[in-house]
C-alpha cells in the first residue's frame, strides 16, 4: 500500500522551498572556499616567485639526471659490472652502518627526554600553568629548527663526525616526541587517576600506577615510527659533516660521480625499506597488547 504525496501540499511546498534554499547557501559556500583557496595558493605562488615557465623549460634535465646515475649492466659481464658499480660497497655499508646507529641513539636519547617533559606538559597532568607553558614553548623550539641547523652548530662546537649528528636529532626528536606523549597524557582516562588521589598518593604514585600503565605501549609504537624517521634524517646529516653515509653522498653529487650516486641512494632506500618493515610489525605488535588489555 502507497501513500500518494501531495505536491501542493502548503507544508512540504515550504518545506521543499527551504531544502532548495539550504542545497544553494552550500553550493554557495563551496564555491566561495574554492575561490579563496585559489587565490591563497596564487598568492602564494608570486610570493615563492614560482615560476611555471622555467618548470616547463627545465623539467627535461630531472629525468635526464636520473638516466645518467644508472649504471651500464650487460649480460655476458653483469659480475663485473656490479663490481664496478659498487666499488665501494665495504665503506658505504659501514657509513650506512653508522647512519642507522646515529638515528638509533638519537632517537633512544630524545625519547628518553620526551619521556621526562610530557607529563610537565600535559594540561590534565601539568599543576603548575607557568611549568607547563615552559616546557612546551621549550619542546616547540626543539621541533621547530631543522635537524641540519642543529647539526651545523654542534659540527662547529664539537667537531666533524657521528656526534653532531646524534645530538641534533636527540633534540629535534625530543620536541617532535614531547608533543605527541603529550597529547597521548592528555586523552587517558582519568578514573584511576582521580582513585590514586583520592587514597592520597603524590603526583608521582599518579604517573607511576595510574599514566604510565594506560601510554607506555602508545609511546613505544610513536617512538618506533620516531626511529623510521630519524634515519632518513642521518641519511643527510653528513652533508655537513655530521657523519654517516650522507657525506659521500653529498661528495658522490658535487663532483658528478652519477653511479655513484644511485649506488648509494639504492642502499638508503632499502636500509630504510627493511627498517620500515620490521617497525612496523612491531607497532602493530604493540598496539594489537594494548587493545588486549
Amino acid at each position: 500500500m502507497t501513500l500518494a504525496i501531495d505536491r501542493h501540499d502548503p507544508a512540504i511546498t515550504a518545506h521543499a522551498e527551504s531544502y532548495r534554499q539550504a542545497a544553494a547557501s552550500k553550493r554557495r559556500q563551496m564555491l566561495v572556499g574554492i575561490a579563496v583557496f585559489a587565490i591563497c595558493v596564487w598568492l602564494s605562488a608570486v610570493g615563492a616567485e614560482v615560476r611555471l615557465g622555467t618548470l616547463i623549460e627545465n623539467i627535461h634535465r630531472f629525468p635526464n639526471y636520473i638516466w645518467q646515475t644508472l649504471p651500464t649492466l650487460r649480460l655476458a659481464s653483469l659480475g663485473s659490472d656490479l663490481a664496478e658499480w659498487y666499488w665501494g660497497l665495504a665503506r658505504w655499508l659501514r657509513l650506512l652502518w653508522q647512519t642507522v646507529l646515529i638515528a638509533y641513539v638519537g632517537t633512544i636519547l630524545g625519547a628518553a627526554g620526551a619521556f621526562l617533559f610530557c607529563f610537565a606538559a600535559a594540561a590534565n597532568l601539568g599543576r603548575a600553568p607557568w611549568l607547563r607553558f615552559a616546557v612546551r614553548r621549550y619542546l616547540e623550539f626543539c621541533r621547530t629548527v631543522p635537524e641540519i641547523v642543529f647539526a651545523l652548530i654542534f659540527v662547529i662546537a664539537f667537531g666533524l663526525g657521528p656526534l653532531p649528528g646524534v645530538l641534533a636529532i636527540a633534540i629535534h626528536t625530543m620536541g617532535a616526541l614531547g608533543k605527541l606523549f603529550s597529547e597521548v597524557v592528555e586523552n587517558i582516562d582519568l578514573k584511576p587517576v582521580d582513585g590514586i588521589t583520592a587514597t592520597g598518593g603524590s603526583w608521582w604514585q599518579v604517573v607511576r600506577f595510574a599514566v604510565m600503565p594506560q601510554v607506555l605501549s602508545n609511546f613505544a609504537s610513536y617512538a618506533l615510527l620516531r626511529f623510521e624517521i630519524n634515519v632518513r634524517g642521518a641519511s643527510i646529516m653528513g652533508f655537513v659533516g655530521a657523519g654517516g653515509i650522507g657525506q659521500d653522498l653529498i661528495e658522490a653529487i658535487r663532483k658528478f660521480y652519477y653511479t655513484d650516486v644511485s649506488a648509494i641512494m639504492l642502499l638508503i632506500i632499502l636500509a630504510v625499506m627493511l627498517i620500515d618493515l620490521g617497525t612496523e610489525r612491531l607497532r602493530h605488535a604493540l598496539l594489537s597488547l594494548e587493545s588486549r588489555s
